[in-house]
């Protein structure tokens, strides 16, 4: 993972570092619950009024919280693609689902019998299903934090819903037309030697998954609060399931509204993180579009100093020329051999000046000005130049392995530049080979990536950081005659188009080039500077 992904990443929830500060407050929040746990336990079963309208309205609000965690842990799969959001979002559904289900199945509150065509012990045994699915998610979310993630081809969220949808009727169906079968968890209003084993089972997943989640020690900002949550949870089923006595009693109430509570808190902190992060990607952006702005001048009076200055000088340099030229023609009898030799390393002199200042040039003119794109025949194009290359080296024995090539989209002329410039450094370096090859193809992917491959002299890769600098050269002018500025003028074409250049090799093996267009330039990077 490259350091530019590290700090994308690290502005997401489930993967941002907590801080000392929200570690505290996890820890004040934790303490809290135990501390009400702890003053409610004594008065667990004290019998209270029976509240018929407690069981929808305490439903109705933990579903709306579940639901709304499950969208926020959504969106940060569809950006990170982590498995282990995945299936806690999952988890969230699952609890959102049956706490309705639980609901409308509850006796009393909207038929004598509830809605499924259960029996007695069909809302006690949902309640046990939805508070031990939970955990379980947890536990695969803990187990699957390291895993790789999900491969941007893939599109996993309808089976995902679809197999939640498919466990949640799986387990009404055992609960209703299963019933019979069933064990008896409650019995005239009281609970059973059987409730008690099941609920036990339970409250141990609850604490495997709290310690599932402990043992990691490096929390982000998600893993605390679900160590909240965790520890909420165990608290709740403790109040209203172990150490109360029946329905409708304080235990019953307090842990229902202790659960609501704690979850409704971790929800408003996950908003709150959200908001808090917005605030700052939108102080970033900020920043980034001055830095942008400022860049951006920059880059202008840069490439009008770069045109100024190789435009300017090419006067005086040809004054320089034209001279040298008539004293080597007219005077050239009335110098002695060291002047007629300064005057020829004068006018070579001269003559690199010119190259350099026409590859400052045509450099500078590689601007921010927007790309004219359309869809271009890449075979046809690289045959094109192969044809002119071919005629200006006719007295080499040089074999070009051409394969299909698929279309780009890419403004002609300048792609021209880059396979021209890249197929011409292939024939420069190839030079001292008696048999010469060059190999043109790509390799599928999105997007492909083109490559012109030699079997040239090579260059060592401990130089390879120097190679699309401007006027950096691997070879001296003695080896093979250059300038410095086509691979730099490649790069920045290619980048001009959204895309990546890069090169292998060995010295005395060859060298390999692949560069890579954006499918839409005019959509990605492609119209930056």
């Amino acid at each position: 993972m490259t350091q530019r992904q590290s700090e994308h990443i690290s502005l997401f929830l489930p993967t941002m570092p907590a801080s000392r500060s929200e570690r505290k407050l996890a820890i004040a929040l934790i303490a809290i619950s135990a501390i009400f746990f702890a003053v409610c336990l004594p008065f667990a079963r004290t019998p209270l009024a029976r509240v018929d309208a407690f069981i929808p309205i305490y439903a109705s609000a933990l579903c709306i919280n579940d639901a709304i965690t499950a969208l926020l842990l959504f969106g940060q799969f569809s950006i990170l693609r982590s498995k282990a959001i995945l299936a806690l979002a999952l988890g969230y559904t699952f609890t959102a689902l049956m706490t309705a289900i639980h609901a409308l199945s509850f006796p009393g509150l909207f038929s004598p019998a509830g809605l499924l065509g259960g029996g007695t012990q069909t809302t006690v045994w949902l309640y046990m299903f939805w508070h031990g699915g939970f955990p379980l998610f947890v536990i695969a979310y803990a187990l699957l934090k390291d895993r790789r993630p999900v491969s941007a081809s893939a599109r996993p969220l309808l089976p995902a819903f679809a197999l939640v949808f498919a466990l949640v009727l799986s387990l009404v169906f055992v609960v209703s037309a299963g019933h019979p079968y069933l064990p008896v968890l409650l019995f005239q209003g009281q609970y059973t030697a059987a409730l008690f084993i099941t609920v036990f089972c339970i409250w141990g997943l609850s604490f495997a998954a709290l310690a599932m989640l402990w043992r990691k020690r490096s929390y982000s900002v998600l893993d605390l609060w679900l160590l909240v949550v965790l520890c909420a949870w165990i608290f709740d089923i403790g109040l209203s399931a172990i150490f109360n006595a029946k329905r409708f009693d304080l235990g019953f109430y307090a842990g229902r509204l202790y659960g609501l509570l704690a979850a409704s808190l971790v929800l408003w902190m996950l908003l709150l993180e959200n908001t808090r992060l917005y605030a700052r990607l939108a102080g970033m952006h900020e920043q980034q579009r001055r830095k942008n702005a400022e860049l951006e001048s920059l880059n202008r009076d840069l490439e009008s100093f770069g045109y100024s200055v190789s435009h300017d000088l090419r006067s005086p340099l040809l004054v320089i020329s034209q001279f040298t030229n008539i004293l080597e023609e007219e005077h050239a009898s009335a110098l002695d051999e060291n002047g007629r030799r300064y005057l020829s390393l004068v006018k070579k002199s001269s003559a690199k000046m010119h190259s350099l200042l026409e590859g400052l040039l045509a450099f500078s003119k590689i601007g921010p000005k927007p790309l004219r794109t359309e869809t271009v025949d890449v075979d046809g194009l690289v045959q094109d130049i192969l044809q002119d290359l071919k005629s200006t080296h006719n007295g080499r024995n040089i074999r070009f392995d051409i394969a299909p090539l698929p279309p780009a989209v890419a403004e002609k002329a300048l792609l021209r530049q880059v396979w021209w410039n890249l197929l011409e450094n292939a024939v420069k370096y190839t030079r001292p080979r008696q048999d010469a090859v060059i190999t043109v193809g790509h390799k599928a992917g999105d997007p492909a990536a083109y490559f012109v491959a030699d079997n040239g002299v090579g260059f060592d890769m401990a130089y390879a950081h120097k190679l699309f600098g401007v006027f950096q050269r691997l070879h001296t002018q003695q080896e093979f005659e250059g300038t410095g500025v086509g691979l730099a003028i490649v790069e920045r074409i290619v980048n001009k188009h959204g895309g990546h250049i890069w090169a292998e090799s060995a010295k005395g093996s060859g060298t390999t080039f692949y560069f890579t267009l954006a499918p839409d330039p005019l959509t990605g990077i492609g119209n930056q500077p």
